[in-house]
């Protein structure tokens, strides 16, 4: 890509999403809540153990959803969303609540989000407990549907949540482009595609299908990192590579990066998004990381076929979070 084509290419704040006013936003709606505790989630003190409670929705995948008719799997991304925000924090998921916002009542559609829902409890191990659907012509076009997980974890349990310097940064693959960045994504294959398109990597799917393909939940990745000296994690979601710097002032240098799946190039070259628009705003095949100490990460990627080391943690001199990764610096 020519330096020319970079300048022109599609951003996400393009396509109508600025990160950087988002995250001002939700600042200042966190001043002026009140201070919480925890990073993912918040956490309340219930004597021996945190009480943890994390809450998110699915965001503009419902239009891909919604072009195609079929919110089959739309339930898992809910879920996954939020329990895997629990997970970054080491605490385990036990149960969640939804929420359905719709214009109007539709069995057929609220079955299907039902049955996602409940596959989604299934693989994360949790609780569906209930939740509320509420009917509001004048405020909903379409539908939106958002949940909150309650979890819980030992107080030696949590993660500290600050990564060491000379840790080693152990990752787990995504299952695609899982539940972020869809505006710019929905932004960049439409521009040439229809959803009912065949994908061009893999024309046994749809476009729609691809994109549709639900968020991984990790909660099967607790059990190591909490027999582990983990020192912090991360769900690899809004703002792609960045959350990283979630983990403390360093630099996070990554040299083993899964391979980013098809529909990545895809969405890259229908919108002639740059390598680092990219990165910054999708997991590119990894979707969750967390930092140990060598001998630690070591025997954990040993215990778990699925993950590897990908890259360290290095000092940094002038405190400020930085992640290298495929040649860029975020």
């Amino acid at each position: 890509m020519t330096e020319d084509e970079d300048e022109e290419g599609l951003t996400y704040a393009d396509a109508g999403v600025d990160i950087a006013e988002s995250e001002a936003a939700t600042a200042a709606l966190i001043g002026a809540a009140g201070e919480f505790e925890g990073d993912y989630a918040g956490l309340v003190d219930i004597g021996d153990r945190y009480l943890a409670l994390a809450a998110d929705g699915v965001g503009t995948k419902l239009l891909v959803a919604e072009a195609i008719d079929d919110y089959s799997t739309i339930g898992i991304d809910c879920m996954a969303m939020n329990v895997n925000d629990l997970v970054a924090q080491g605490v385990e998921p036990v149960a969640f609540v939804d929420y359905l916002a719709v214009e109007e009542p539709d069995d057929e559609t609220a079955e299907e989000i039902g049955e996602g829902l409940r596959e989604g409890a299934e693989r994360a191990g949790v609780a569906l407990v209930g939740g509320e659907t509420a009917v509001m012509p004048d405020v909903i076009r379409g539908l939106d549907i958002a949940g909150t997980c309650a979890g819980l974890a030992p107080k030696d349990a949590l993660f500290p949540a600050e990564a060491e310097p000379g840790d080693a940064i152990v990752g787990w693959p995504s299952s695609g482009i899982h539940s972020n960045g869809l505006t710019l994504a929905r932004e960049a294959v439409t521009r040439n595609h229809e959803y009912t398109d065949p994908f061009p990597p893999n024309p046994d799917r749809t476009v729609a299908e691809e994109l549709l393909e639900p968020t991984r939940i990790y909660t099967d990745v607790l059990a190591g990192l909490r027999a582990h000296e983990t020192h912090a994690a991360a769900h690899v979601t809004g703002g792609g590579w960045t959350n990283l710097t979630r983990m403390g002032a360093h630099r996070y240098e990554i040299t083993d990066p899964f391979d980013a799946q098809p529909v990545f190039e895809f969405v890259q070259e229908e919108g002639d998004v740059s390598d680092e628009e990219m990165h910054r705003t999708f997991n590119m095949g990894t979707g969750f990381v967390a930092a140990l100490p060598p001998e630690d990460a070591e025997s954990l990627v040993e215990s778990d076929e699925d993950a590897r080391i990908i890259g360290e943690v290095q000092e940094t001199d002038d405190d400020e979070a930085s992640v290298a990764i495929r040649g860029l610096e975020l």
